[in-house]
Parts: C-alpha cells; sequence; structure tokens
C-alpha cells in the first residue's frame, strides 16, 4: 500500500512539473493576479474573462521568470472566456484532451493548477458531474457541463483541469455558477478562443426583437402539437426582424422548423453560421398562421 500511495504521489508531482512550462500568470486586475494557460506557441494565452477587467496595462508572468506585456486579443464574457497575446516569446502548449470529452468520467481524480504567483500551485479533487451541453445565464454554450470537487483558491480561475494522463481537459472558473467550480470543456475552449482569435469576439445572430413566452391558442396547439410561441413585446427600428415584416404583438411559432417555445430557443437558433441566412419565420398574427422571409443581421 506505502509504495502504491508513493507511486501515485510521484506521478501526481510528474503531471505538475510537466504542466509548468504551460501555465502563466496573468495580472490584468488590481486584486490578485490570475492563471492563463497557453493555447498556441506563438503567443496566444487563453484565461477566464472575468479576471481581466483592464484593457490595458496587462503584464503575464512567464514559467520562466519573466514579466512580459501582453495585449487583450478579445473576449467572450457569456462563456468567461478571454485571449491574450504576447509577443516574441516561444511558449509551450500542454497536451489538450479530446474535444468531445471522450474518457471523461464522474468520479475521477483530477489536479486544478495555478500560478497566481511566481510557482505553480495545484489542488487535487474529483470530477464530480459530467452532464450534455448547457447555456449559461448570459446565454453562452458550453459544450458539456463539467462540474468538480475542488478547492479553487485564489488565483485559480484561468487555470486548467487536468486529468490523470496528465492532459488538459478544460478551463477553470469560479464565475459561471454561484458558489460553484465549472470547467469550460476543451470544445468550448477551442470553439471560442477560434472565433475571438478571428474576430475579437464570438460573433452572434441578431433579430432586434424582446419576446416574452405565451401560451398558444388552443386550436393552435392541436395544430401544431406545440403550446408555447414567443411573443414580441418590443422590434427594434431598422433591426432584419422589421425590414423582415415582424411587428410588435405577432408571436413567433418556428424559425426554419424550430419550434420557438422558450427564450433559449431562440438564443440556440441565432448561431454563428446563421448570419447572413434568410430563414422562414412561422408566426402568429391575428389568430392565423403566417410566414415571413427574415435575413438574420449580425448582434454588434
Amino acid at each position: 500500500m506505502t509504495a502504491a500511495f508513493t507511486q501515485v504521489s510521484e506521478d501526481l508531482a510528474n503531471i505538475v512539473n510537466n504542466l509548468s512550462p504551460s501555465l502563466v500568470r496573468v495580472e490584468a486586475r488590481k486584486r490578485f493576479p490570475a492563471t492563463g494557460v497557453v493555447w498556441s506557441a506563438d503567443g496566444l494565452i487563453v484565461t477566464a474573462h472575468h479576471v481581466v477587467t483592464q484593457q490595458k496595462g496587462i503584464r503575464v508572468g512567464l514559467a520562466d521568470g519573466q514579466t512580459v506585456k501582453a495585449k487583450l486579443v478579445g473576449r467572450d464574457p457569456t462563456t468567461d472566456l478571454a485571449l491574450l497575446q504576447v509577443k516574441d516569446q516561444q511558449l509551450t502548449p500542454p497536451v489538450w484532451g479530446d474535444a468531445d470529452g471522450a474518457g471523461l468520467r464522474v468520479g475521477q481524480l483530477v489536479v486544478a493548477l495555478g500560478r497566481p504567483g511566481r510557482n505553480v500551485e495545484a489542488s487535487l479533487g474529483m470530477l464530480s458531474a459530467l452532464e450534455d451541453s448547457w447555456r449559461t445565464h448570459a446565454g453562452g454554450r458550453i459544450d458539456h457541463y463539467m462540474h468538480i470537487d475542488i478547492v479553487m483558491y485564489p488565483g485559480f480561475s484561468g487555470g486548467p483541469l487536468v486529468n490523470a494522463a496528465g492532459q488538459v481537459v478544460g478551463i477553470n472558473t469560479s464565475a459561471l455558477l454561484r458558489d460553484m467550480n465549472i470547467t469550460i470543456p476543451v470544445a468550448t475552449v477551442n470553439r471560442v478562443g477560434a472565433m475571438v482569435r478571428d474576430h475579437g469576439r464570438v460573433r452572434r445572430g441578431f433579430l432586434g426583437v424582446s419576446t416574452q413566452v405565451v401560451r398558444l391558442p388552443d386550436p393552435i396547439v392541436e395544430q401544431l402539437g406545440q403550446e408555447t410561441g414567443l411573443l414580441l413585446t418590443a422590434v427594434e427600428p431598422g433591426s432584419p426582424a422589421e425590414q423582415g415584416g415582424l411587428v410588435l404583438g405577432d408571436t413567433l411559432v418556428t424559425l426554419d422548423d424550430a419550434r420557438m417555445r422558450q427564450h433559449d430557443d431562440l438564443t440556440v437558433f441565432l448561431a454563428p453560421d446563421r448570419i447572413g441566412q434568410t430563414v422562414t419565420v412561422q408566426l402568429l398574427r391575428g389568430g392565423q398562421l403566417q410566414e415571413l422571409q427574415v435575413i438574420v443581421g449580425e448582434r454588434t
């Protein structure tokens, strides 16, 4: 037992040592520094959005002891991710886990790492929940839900969660759910990181409406097999919705056959790949079902 325990202890220490070159200290807020993970060897670093409160004067502490200037490439508050860049540095990315989360199981031991100071710190815990994709309160899509039972010390946000194989399986944050530590999975990090790198932000579709969930009339419920729709409580002047003929009081039923039953249905539908597309809107107006064509805009 002693030999086995010693081996596990040594393996964990080796994981921390091997990941150390890929972790940086992020100085982008007045209080305690946070952590970032090297995303690409040419100087891109991913961290948590909520720890980057400064637009300028950001500094990054590298594994070799240097402290260098960093530029904010962009951020996505809805998934709590931000991308920084340092120049003239060859950085060491970690080994990232599978984007689809293959191999992750509830009950596995995992390690959270941080570099809030000069040296790397570690915390051992368990993957306590693993579910399908979910949407944050701000509307961001997280590809799969990962809850960790780990003590997150000050400055650990933006740092990696590491599996027993030494692979980074996500970025840790304490900001997405109140009083809970969540890990943003690799798939989300890569998807959001690529959009922020290319556009400075995450692109989102836009109609220009405010909605309220309402129950549909019984004959429509029976006809469509759908109990609720989205009543338009506001239509912005000059918006794609207005240009497509939508008016206050219309009730959205479907968009390109996707049912609009809850607010999240509209948010999910307005994904980046919808921007510029012409979609068929089925709506209820004056008790009658109608169809219109609307070109999805881009939220700025």
